[in-house]
């Protein structure tokens, strides 16, 4: 008599991670309501319009400005390491993944077209918060002993809300090394080896093995060398891949007032499609919207701060600007078009054994859905693949190459903070803690290339949640200081600053 083979670890797993992510976002466990309101959800939105009132609505009213500095951001006006677009790019290729092509399906797949609204609400509040990370990222920095700049939450925490808080910024980097290993590593690496497999045949493994190997090249060289592919590859791979997004809702123009429809529809009723996705109801809707927007734009998360910290500029409020710039384009723009094309786009797709029109209602998921709709929309082959494959496989393999280069960087500076915290610790130190990271990073990408998708998924979930929670709580103490740094007053807020024998060697 056959036996069935025992389920693996990770199998296993995926019950009690999905248990776990499920209360953090919308307040479940086992399926069944343990609290009335989905409570990371609310944190989220809730912090996000605090900051936006306060602003009084300064990143909507401001975005114009702000599109029109992002040339006068090319030139370095301040100290730092590299200039403000750079900075900006590098926020961006961190920011710019998988959660834009993959990501969006998902949230479709889970809560409906109606996801897409709460997505943008996200966005819209995120704009807020991107904006208080961006400016206190300026305002806050350290030097280290040899005169380099850097920053993020754990140093806006120790400088503006002073040692006493030390705790948060601690609990700060543990959720920051947690988030990079599993959002920023392992669910890239995934992808960028299933978009390899796709489009070249090529083994998972050996996929990861050859992404490991090109990371390793760029982030030997450190932020300098991170923000310089950066700053060349993300301007053109995001025009590129939002000129293909556009001609494919031309040609289906004629679709588009049904998918927007579908879309304000779904935001506030519950509803049942065909196919793949039954019966999502308004608060799984709001929950995949958020919960994939703060994956998309890593708004309130606190990590995108840790690239603008390192900015040429001595203007808080110009990479303020720059920073809710970065939210704006990669879920207003990018995301949106991503989930317009899977929306509109017509196509012979199946559910169930069952002919559908559009990707979303068929039995495709996450990333095959988004390529799915791209070859529905450009079908003739190239190399006996869709040229709409091809546009999206090398989309997404472009978008998560360069989010590993610039979360490693993240990790980088926590796992710098924590050591700094160690008695005698000093630059030379820091700096082969540094190679070990790299070197370690660069494994974990060989080995999350070929791990099953669904718990590390669920996983980002709750590591986004451990990331965001201290740096919101941040962002609330320290909002009064935002609010001032949006009027121009540069030096807005006390600054904590002590002695230490350690890195760096003034607070």
């Amino acid at each position: 008599m056959a036996t069935s083979q025992a389920p693996s670890l990770g199998e296993r797993l995926v019950e009690p991670v999905t248990n776990i992510s499920d209360f953090i976002w919308v307040g479940t466990w086992n399926g069944v309501e343990v609290i009335p309101f989905p409570p990371m959800t609310i944190f989220l939105l809730g912090m996000g319009l605090w900051i936006m009132v306060g602003l009084k609505f300064y990143p909507i009213l401001k975005l114009g400005a702000a599109i029109k500095g992002l040339f006068a951001g090319r030139k370095s006006a301040g100290e730092g390491e590299i200039s403000p677009f750079a900075a900006l790019s590098t926020a961006l290729s961190g920011q710019v993944g998988t959660g834009n092509l993959a990501g969006v399906a998902t949230a479709i797949a889970l809560g409906g077209p109606g996801a897409i609204f709460w997505m943008w609400i996200t966005a819209l509040f995120g704009m807020a918060l991107a904006f208080a990370e961006g400016s206190l990222a300026i305002r806050y920095r350290e030097r280290t002993s040899d005169g380099v700049l850097r920053g993020g939450p754990m140093t806006y925490i120790m400088m503006g809300l002073g040692k006493k808080w030390t705790w948060l910024a601690v609990v700060f980097c543990l959720g920051t090394l947690f988030s990079a290993l599993v959002t920023g590593n392992s669910i890239q690496a995934n992808a960028v080896a299933d978009g390899l497999n796709e489009l070249f045949g090529i083994e998972e493994w050996l996929g990861g093995l050859i992404v490991a190997i090109l990371v390793f090249i760029v982030i030997i060289g450190g932020i300098k060398s991170i923000g310089n592919v950066a700053e060349k590859v993300v301007p053109f791979m995001a025009a590129a891949y939002i000129v293909m997004a556009v001609i494919a809702l031309i040609l289906n123009f004629g679709d588009l007032g049904e998918t927007f429809a579908l879309i304000f529809h779904g935001a506030f009723n519950p509803q049942a499609a065909s196919g793949g996705f039954v019966g999502a109801a308004m608060i799984i809707a709001i929950r995949a919207g958020v919960a994939r927007g703060l994956f998309s734009n890593e708004a309130g998360q606190g990590s995108t701060a840790i690239a603008h910290a390192v900015a040429q500029t001595n203007d808080p409020e110009q990479q303020g600007r720059m920073a809710m710039l970065g939210t704006f384009i990669d879920t207003i723009v990018i995301c949106t078009m991503t989930a317009l094309v899977i929306l509109t786009v017509r196509g012979d797709f199946t559910a169930g054994g069952e002919a559908v029109l559009h990707a979303w209602q068929s039995d495709k998921v996450g990333f095959e859905m988004t390529s799915g709709a791209f070859a529905a929309a450009f079908p003739m082959m190239l190399a006996g693949v869709p040229i709409g494959t091809l546009v999206a496989s090398i989309a997404l393999i472009l978008f998560v190459f360069t989010t590993l280069l610039t979360w490693s960087y993240y990790g980088e500076r926590a796992i710098t903070f924590l050591y700094d915290r160690m008695k005698g610790s000093n630059r030379a130190g820091e700096k082969k803690l540094h190679m070990a990271w790299r070197v370690l990073w660069c494994v974990v990408i060989f080995l999350g290339a070929a791990q099953p998708s669904e718990l590390v998924w669920r996983l980002g979930d709750i590591s986004n949640a451990a990331m965001a929670l201290p740096n919101l709580l941040a962002l609330a103490l320290l909002s009064g200081v935002v609010f001032k740094l949006a009027k121009g007053i540069k030096d807005a807020g006390p600054t904590h600053m002590a002695d230490t024998p350690e890195e760096p060697e003034e607070y």
